[in-house]
């Protein structure tokens, strides 16, 4: 939920973030795994 939240409060559709960061958290890397939190995230 605070992921969704957060999403809102930056003003991203928190779906297209889910959907998105969901899809590929997979291959990220874990040393840039903040890219893929809320006020930093860019769609791919």
């Amino acid at each position: 939920m605070s992921l969704v939240q957060s999403a809102k409060l930056s003003g991203i559709d928190p779906w297209a973030y889910l959907r998105d960061v969901l899809a590929r958290i997979h291959s990220h890397p874990a040393s840039r795994i903040d890219e893929l939190l809320p006020h930093r995230w860019r769609p791919s």
